[in-house]
């Protein structure tokens, strides 16, 4: 394998190693947190500590940054890879820093966004965020299997990472509403990035096979897809 070819396994690598245990670890909390919030609200004394929530709140924030972290750098190899191939940073060199600024500023709104307290700037920092991401998943280099948008690893994680920085942006929108009103469409819409979750293993797998190493790409491009041979 060269170097390029192991560039390309630190996106899935951190994806098994740490972000899949950290979703399942949030997913458990959240669980013992609503347990224990029903428990309360119908009058009994239940047996999960009250650190739950405070759990489940961390390692939530964790999460949302890991899986926009995870998005940039699965972006990342293939943009720097196939620009570097075909001499973007000499022919178009405006677009290639363009790229390098729009990973910073995405980088610098993700962090903000963490630290932003009122809801206009939480708002200006999740929408600049997420722009961030759509522009740079929007560059020629990236494959997006448009052809199969339903089955795409690009679309699947794109829309859980959006679901992610929705997420961090409405945290104290939670906790201040007495209507439970945002408590509700966070815990409806982090169902359906779970959904998107299982959706990127699944993808990302048959990924992970259809890919070729480096040095095998000219070779596997002479195929027949269609009659599913390689000449010998």
């Amino acid at each position: 394998m060269y170097p390029e070819d192991i560039a390309g396994l630190i996106h899935p690598a951190l994806a098994v190693v740490f972000v899949f245990p950290l979703l399942g670890i949030v997913v458990n909390y959240a669980w013992q947190t609503r347990q224990r919030r029903l428990s309360a609200k119908e009058g009994g004394k239940s047996k999960i500590p009250a650190s739950v929530g405070s759990e489940h709140l961390k390692l939530g924030r964790w999460l949302s940054n890991a899986v926009v972290g995870l998005t940039l750098i699965g972006l990342a190899h293939p943009i720097f890879t196939k620009m570097t191939k075909n001499q973007v940073w000499s022919q178009d060199s405006f677009r290639a820093w363009f790229i390098v600024l729009m990973f910073v500023a995405t980088i610098a709104s993700l962090v903000m966004l963490n630290r932003a307290r009122t809801k206009l700037w939480r708002a200006v920092f999740a929408t600049l965020t997420g722009m961030g991401l759509v522009i740079l998943g929007s560059q020629p280099e990236v494959f997006r299997r448009g052809f199969e948008w339903y089955v795409s690893h690009y679309y699947y994680g794109i829309t859980a990472a959006m679901l992610m920085i929705f997420s961090l942006a409405i945290i104290p929108d939670i906790y201040q509403d007495r209507t439970n009103r945002w408590r509700n469409v966070h815990v409806i819409l982090n169902c359906l990035a779970l959904l998107f979750f299982l959706g990127q293993g699944m993808t990302g797998t048959r990924d992970l096979l259809e890919i070729p190493l480096s040095w095998q790409a000219s070779h596997i491009g002479k195929c027949d897809f269609a009659n599913l041979t390689c000449p010998p």
